[in-house]
């Protein structure tokens, strides 16, 4: 690792002056996880490491009826997963963030962090889409407020301006009739990177389907949703036979990465199968 310069700005305007200042060779560090493995294997050289742990505009997990929740963007992922008040009001959001990775990433990692990665091998990014939130952005030169379709605009790239910090994410109230799973497959227990997820959120009256958002990760470059799939979906009763349907349309409409974890069409049918599954299991049916 080489040397840098290591800053704690109090502000967000202070911060983004920083990087305006700084530029190209400045990094901002929210819990570290991925960036200080990039910089131990000289991935990345910054002469310039930027803190966030002072600036408290970044910090809390609040609710409100009207509103919906505000993450800020400095909330560790296990303070998502033990917030009583996204177990209450966003249980899909909680379950996924008890599986990200590992307890040392959980306990260290930040949920603000993660996004900004854009890492397409990982776990917030699609169930917050398939929940509908947004991200706020800060500069010294104001605030703006995205989706999350907007802010991951590719591999390993977001909607972030050169000066930019994430601050928040904002989740909306969630109607009295809804319901949703969070769903990851691994090639083996020992992985802490999944390979397919998938996450279904839903309006629904029993084994009636009233609405349906469903957002596939991991085995795309960003988390990609599946209009057809969640119009076929919508004021359906569900039956295995609907859930199949509706999986092969999710697995023909996505366009799948192929690497050395996985060929696209290897990925393509963990998708179907997943999808398939998840839809059983969310209503009530034997996901075989």
């Amino acid at each position: 690792m080489r040397e840098f310069e290591f800053l704690e700005p109090a502000s967000v305007a202070e911060a983004s002056r920083i990087l305006a200042e700084v530029g190209d060779d400045c990094r901002l560090m929210a819990g570290g996880t991925a960036l200080l493995l990039a910089m131990r294997q000289r991935m990345a050289t910054p002469t310039h490491v930027v803190s966030l742990a002072k600036i408290d505009r970044l910090r809390g997990i609040e609710f409100d009826a009207a509103k919906g929740l505000r993450i800020g963007a400095l909330a560790k992922h296990s303070d998502v997963e033990r917030s009583a008040l996204v177990q209450q009001h966003y249980p899909m959001l909680a379950s996924m963030a008890s599986r990200v990775a590992n307890p040392q990433v959980r306990n260290q990692g930040t949920i603000g962090g993660n996004l900004c990665y854009a890492d397409p091998a990982t776990d917030p990014p699609g169930c917050l889409m398939s929940l509908g939130a947004q991200v706020v952005l800060g500069s010294a030169r104001g605030e703006r407020v995205l989706s999350i379709e907007e802010f991951l605009v590719d591999y390993y790239t977001t909607a972030l301006e050169p000066d930019e910090l994430l601050l928040e994410i904002l989740v909306p109230v969630q109607a009295a009739d809804s319901e949703g799973l969070y769903t990851r497959f691994r090639r083996t227990a020992a992985e802490h990177r999944p390979l397919v997820n998938l996450s279904l959120m839903t309006r629904r009256s029993g084994a009636n389907c009233l609405q349906a958002r469903l957002v596939v990760g991991a085995s795309t470059t960003i988390p990609t949703r599946a209009p057809r799939a969640e119009a076929f979906l919508a004021g359906k009763t569900i039956t295995l036979e609907v859930a199949a349907e509706a999986a092969d349309m999710v697995a023909t409409d996505i366009e799948t990465l192929s690497d050395q974890r996985g060929s696209a069409d290897f990925r393509r049918d963990m998708v179907r199968v997943v999808t398939r599954r998840s839809i059983a299991s969310l209503f009530g049916l034997p996901a075989n």
